[in-house]
């Protein structure tokens, strides 16, 4: 084992999503999620998640994710399955995943559910109020020494 120093990985900024066309991508993601566009060019459009986005660019170059996938974390998992099936998208598995038009696989992922944790400003900032955990996940990141009363 080298003796180097190495950056710390924190987390992720962004995801980039191949799309064919930006003003469908949005109009899509938006039949399915409650978002806010961050900023929009010719060739990219970011929709806003607080601290973090999504960057759906111009262009897809590459064929249908198979297990290539991102976990979308949603305050509530039940109106994207209304969405879903109001657009006629079926989940890949038995979990929430499915694909975009372009191929793009999301799996959707509840907040309270996952160790994945937004600052209380940001959340705040982003209108989600207070967002709690399940004793489950609490009790994981107490082992990680990563809960609020840890």
């Amino acid at each position: 084992m080298s003796d180097e120093k190495k950056a710390r990985a924190l987390g992720i900024n962004h995801v980039v999503l191949e799309v064919g066309d930006l003003d469908e991508g949005l109009e899509f993601y938006g039949k399915i999620f409650d978002f806010k566009l961050r900023r929009k060019t010719d060739q990219n459009a970011f929709i806003d998640l607080g601290d973090q986005f999504i960057q759906l660019a111009l262009g897809k170059t590459q064929g249908p994710d198979d297990k290539r996938h991102f976990g979308f974390v949603v305050d509530d998992r039940e109106p994207v399955l209304g969405a879903l099936e109001r657009l006629g998208i079926k989940s890949i598995n038995d979990r929430l995943n499915f694909r975009d038009p372009w191929g793009n696989r999301i799996e959707v992922v509840s907040y309270d559910d996952i160790q994945f944790t937004k600052a209380a400003h940001v959340l705040k900032g982003m209108g989600a109020g207070a967002l709690a955990k399940t004793a489950n996940v609490i009790e994981e990141l107490k082992k990680k020494n990563m809960s609020p009363d840890a």
